[in-house]
């Protein structure tokens, strides 16, 4: 190889490491997440958790006060208005040993004693106001005669006024008598029922038809007046309870749309809002945050055979429609950033990247509905970098 030829080689040799190196060196464009920005119909959210209750749910209480038999029933069982759900009989003696007995048997033999000797003394007080009006009439007879002076009538009329005081004072001392024999009479009788005899009872009624949904006194006990003792609704007819920060409800309207995903069916169910409650109350997060809440109701508005497994408690998440617009031209939330005091987005044009202000009408959970600013079929990057600037050069990942 001559000499020329050798330089012609390390020429080329040089050219080419120059090039290399020139190519390394050059700014590579970056590689970026883009989107395309869309149109179509856009609609805001409020997601939060739920759960279903029994709309119409009848708590069945004591009547009175006594000891409540076993209930029988187990929840879900069904159960007709009328049906006995459980009977109340008297509470037990407080005092049930042979001593108490004894005396309460002795207090009755000396209470009917008493009775008697109370029945003698009306009987001697009836004869006593007997013989008070025989003296009376013969000294009147024998006064209208001139025979009998007047003092002895006079005196005779007062024996008889305080032999009728004496009789009815006799009759209500047998009276008295004759109820203590009766209130000791109860008692033994009570000690009798609660060795075992017979007792009245009070029976519990289901006050309408449905499904057991929950037992609050299952065993044999002593209940007060007004204990609960079971649940009682139709399993069928029930609502979804969603509490949302009070913020979101004064976005939300009765009538909203209500989509109700994870309810354990393989699809979502439509909602309706009933009712928006206007008293809010305090919660704490999973943060440890108190935050104000405000319970809304929701209805069901698909067809029941495809919920007929969602029970009573159930968890959901529903999501309430509260803002829709057709026909918006709609672009991924993490393309947005703040900037200036302004929402921004970073726009691929011609492979370059171009800053461009907008105008949002609606931000949602995962996009946003924007007014201005950008078209339909325009390409934006998503979640950009701190490389990420101004005519800069990207490349779509």
């Amino acid at each position: 190889m001559s000499v020329a030829a050798i330089r012609i080689l390390w020429g080329l040799i040089a050219v080419a490491l120059i090039a290399g190196v020139g190519w390394m060196l050059m700014p590579r464009p970056l590689v970026v997440e883009t989107a395309p920005v869309t149109s179509g119909r856009f609609v805001a959210y409020v997601a939060e958790d739920g759960k279903t209750r029994v709309r119409e749910r009848y708590v069945v209480a004591a009547p009175l006060a006594g000891r409540m038999t076993r209930i029988g029933l187990k929840v879900g069982d069904r159960i007709e208005a009328g049906d006995a759900i459980a009977s109340i009989m008297p509470a037990p003696a407080p005092l049930l040993d042979p001593r108490a007995r004894r005396e309460a048997e002795e207090r009755l033999s000396s209470a009917e004693a008493e009775f008697k000797r109370s029945q003698a003394e009306v009987e001697k007080a009836r004869a006593e106001v007997d013989k008070a009006k025989m003296d009376l009439d013969r000294t009147r007879l024998l006064a209208l005669r001139g025979i009998a002076p007047v003092e002895t009538l006079e005196r005779n009329q007062l024996a008889s006024q305080v032999a009728d005081r004496e009789l009815r004072a006799a009759e209500f001392r047998n009276l008295a008598a004759g109820h203590e024999v009766e209130q000791i009479r109860a008692l033994i009788a009570r000690y009798g029922q609660a060795d075992g005899g017979p007792t009245e009872s009070w029976s519990v009624k289901a006050p309408v038809s449905g499904v057991v949904l929950a037992l609050r006194q299952e065993s044999e006990t002593v209940v007060q007046p007004g204990t609960p003792l079971i649940d009682i609704g139709d399993a069928h007819d029930i609502e979804v309870v969603v509490d949302v920060l009070s913020s979101d409800a004064v976005e939300i309207r009765p009538g909203a749309a209500v989509e109700i995903d994870d309810w354990g069916g393989p699809e979502s169910l439509s909602g309706r809002v009933r009712r928006v409650e206007p008293t809010a109350f305090t919660k704490l997060s999973a943060l440890g945050v108190e935050e104000q809440r405000v319970n809304v109701l929701i209805d069901i508005v698909s067809p029941a055979n495809e919920w007929l497994n969602l029970g009573d408690g159930y968890r959901v998440e529903a999501r309430i429609a509260v803002f829709s617009r057709n026909d918006a031209t709609i672009v991924p939330l993490g393309a947005l950033f703040r900037r200036d005091g302004s929402w921004s987005v970073f726009v691929v044009v011609d492979g370059r990247v171009e800053r461009r202000t907008v105008t949002l009408l609606r931000r949602g959970a995962h996009s946003a509905a924007v007014a201005a600013g950008l078209k339909p079929g325009e390409t934006v990057i998503v979640y950009p970098g701190d490389k990420v600037a101004p005519g800069a050069a990207v490349a779509p990942r």
